[in-house]
């Protein structure tokens, strides 16, 4: 291939990428397929790439460019700073590195195991002993924190998981709990989906599907994670 033809290889990448960059959800939905198709062009054009976007952002586009690069272009992330691109933050000096690693190779069973710790050590010490979180803990829990799990499971789940993907469902559906259940694939034919082997760890999953809350904690905890203060400013005070 010549320079030239190169150079326009380059640039037809490059406005493939912002193309789906500045597309609204269902514009990007239908460029998913296109932009995992021209993972080299978006290897060859290197790391300047990533200094349009914002690592302080939740744009789930930038999630997938990584995701896509991870599944094909490896050696993209020999530089490791892209295994955790985007900024994280904690009150309680609480690590998210794994959990954004695990969610940028698809790995969401695994992901949704370390988010569940992570409740339970947000909870403190009592829960963490017994292994799972009361809803009256919830309220104390770091609001820092509580978004920057949501925003990672927003990132790199085409903008479909988290909990304010959750309580979007919730609110579409009058919030009723039992009709969300179903909705997101954890409850079918009026039966609880079986942990784990029922649930689907994949971006096949209907939106909402993870991360997981205990359903047998019953509907208090999982309003009280949803109306949390910082969740509520995340989906701009929808409940």
């Amino acid at each position: 291939m010549t320079n030239k033809s190169q150079d326009n290889y380059s640039n037809a990448t490059l406005d493939l990428v912002n193309k789906f960059v500045a597309s609204n959800q269902r514009k990007r939905i239908n460029l998913l397929a296109e932009i995992e198709s021209e993972s080299l062009g978006i290897f060859n054009i290197g790391y300047v790439l990533f200094d349009q976007f914002d690592k302080e952002g939740d744009d789930w586009s930038v999630g997938w460019i990584l995701q896509v690069l991870k599944k094909h272009q490896p050696n993209f992330f020999e530089n490791k700073v892209f295994n955790n691109w985007f900024n994280t933050y904690s009150d309680v000096n609480l690590k998210y590195d794994e959990l954004q690693l695990l969610l940028l190779e698809q790995k969401f069973e695994e992901a949704d195991r370390i988010t569940s710790s992570y409740l339970r050590k947000l909870a403190g010490k009592l829960a963490e002993k017994r292994g799972y979180v009361f809803y009256s803990e919830v309220n104390n829990m770091s609001g820092s924190d509580l978004q920057t799990i949501d925003r990672l499971w927003n990132i790199y789940s085409n903008g479909r998981f988290g909990f304010s993907n959750q309580a979007k469902i919730l609110k579409s559906v009058g919030l009723r709990y039992e009709s969300l259940w179903p909705k997101i694939g954890w409850k079918r034919d009026g039966l609880w989906t079986r942990y784990p082997n029922s649930f689907c760890w994949s971006l096949k999953a209907p939106d909402g599907h993870m991360p997981l809350i205990n359903q047998l904690r019953g509907v208090r905890l999982m309003d009280s994670i949803l109306r949390h203060p910082s969740i509520v400013e995340r989906h701009n005070n929808i409940l």
